[in-house]
C-alpha cells in the first residue's frame, strides 16, 4: 500500500479547546475533544502509513455568538496551523477557518490565509447560524475564494436543536450526512458551482447522501425553476455533472456499499482519503484503511495521486 494523504484530519488547538469549554461545549457532535498533540498525531500517521495530513477545525467551528471572540479565535487557529506547517512542512497542510458569519472580517481572513499564512485552502461548515452555503449572504466569500483559486473543504455541523428531529443519536451518525446534502443542494440551487469554477470543492463523508440522491435532487431543482417534465429530462445531466466535478473524501465511509456508489457516481479520480482523526479514533482509522484496501487494492494509491494533483504536492 502506498503512503497516504489524509485530507480530513482535524486538530483541536489548546486555545480553541479552552474556548469550547468556556462556551459549554465538551464534545464535537458526540465525539470526544482532545487537545492536539504533535507526537501522538505523528505516531498515528506513521502507524497508518499517512505521509501527509491536511488539518482542519471541525464542528462547531469558532462562532458562539460573540463577534470579537469569533474573529480572535479564527486568527488564533490559523496562526496555530501556520506554525505547524512551518515546523513540519513535509507532513502537514491545513485548511484555514473563517470568522463566519461576519463577512467583512472573513474576507480579511481569506487574504491572510492565502497571502500570509499560506495555507492550502479553507474549511466551510455546512451552515452558519442556520444559513446554508448557497444563501446569497455568502456570495462575497465565494467571490474571494474564486479569485484565490481556493480549495474549499466542506464539513457538516449540527443544526439548532429545535430544528431537528431527535432520534437519540449523536449528530455525526445521521444528521451530519443530511446537513451536508442540504448545503450542497443549496449551492446547486444558487448556481455557485457554475459561477465560481476556479474553486475546487471537497465534500466530507463521501458527500453525505449526494451520490445516492443526485438524480432526485436535480429533478427537484429543475421543478422548482419551473422546467417542464421534458426539460427536466434533458437538463438534469447538467446538474448531475456539477456534482460529479466535486471531490469526495472517504471519512467514515469505507464500506463496500458506499464506495461502490461513490465510484459509480464520480469515478475514482474524484475520491480522496480521509481519516476523520481524532474524532474517529485510531482503531476506526485502521479499520477504514484496511476496509478500503480490501474493497479495491489500488484505490488508496489512486486517492494519493488525486490528492497530489489537487494540492500540487511533489
Amino acid at each position: 500500500m502506498s503512503q497516504l494523504i489524509d485530507v480530513h484530519h482535524h486538530i483541536v488547538p489548546a486555545n480553541y479547546l479552552k474556548a469550547l469549554k468556556a462556551n459549554g461545549i465538551f464534545d464535537s457532535a458526540g465525539a470526544a475533544l482532545n487537545e492536539f498533540n504533535e507526537n501522538h498525531v505523528l505516531e498515528m500517521m506513521h502507524d497508518n502509513q499517512i505521509d501527509y495530513a491536511v488539518t482542519s477545525i471541525s464542528s462547531p467551528g469558532v462562532y458562539f455568538g460573540d463577534k470579537n471572540q469569533t474573529i480572535d479565535l479564527a486568527k488564533e487557529c490559523n496562526d496555530f496551523s501556520a506554525n505547524i506547517l512551518k515546523k513540519f512542512p513535509k507532513k502537514f497542510g491545513s485548511f484555514g477557518v473563517l470568522p463566519l458569519p461576519f463577512i467583512e472580517d472573513s474576507l480579511r481572513e481569506i487574504d491572510l490565509i492565502f497571502n500570509t499564512y499560506q495555507l492550502n485552502g479553507v474549511t466551510l461548515l455546512s451552515n452558519y447560524d442556520g444559513m446554508y452555503l448557497g444563501d446569497p449572504f455568502f456570495e462575497p466569500i465565494f467571490e474571494a475564494l474564486d479569485k484565490n483559486k481556493a480549495i474549499v473543504f466542506i464539513h457538516p455541523t449540527s443544526i439548532e436543536p429545535n430544528k431537528k428531529i431527535n432520534l437519540g443519536l449523536p449528530d455525526y451518525s445521521l444528521e451530519f450526512v443530511f446537513d451536508t446534502t442540504r448545503t450542497i443542494t443549496s449551492l446547486l440551487m444558487n448556481h455557485i458551482f457554475e459561477k465560481y469554477k476556479n474553486i475546487k470543492f471537497i465534500v466530507s463523508h463521501a458527500g453525505g447522501t449526494i451520490p445516492f440522491l443526485a438524480w432526485r435532487i436535480g429533478r427537484g431543482i429543475l421543478a422548482s425553476r419551473g422546467y417542464s417534465q421534458k426539460e427536466r429530462v434533458s437538463q438534469n445531466e447538467n446538474i448531475i455533472q456539477q456534482l460529479k466535478n466535486l471531490y469526495y473524501d472517504t471519512a467514515l465511509s469505507a464500506t463496500p456499499q458506499t464506495i461502490a456508489c461513490l465510484k459509480a457516481f464520480c469515478g475514482e479520480s474524484k475520491i480522496l482519503f480521509g481519516s476523520d482523526y481524532p474524532f474517529a479514533p485510531i482503531d476506526v482509522s485502521k479499520w477504514s484503511i484496511q476496509s478500503l484496501d480490501n474493497i479495491d487494492p489500488i484505490l488508496l494509491e489512486k486517492t494519493t495521486n488525486n490528492a497530489k494533483k489537487l494540492f500540487n504536492l511533489n
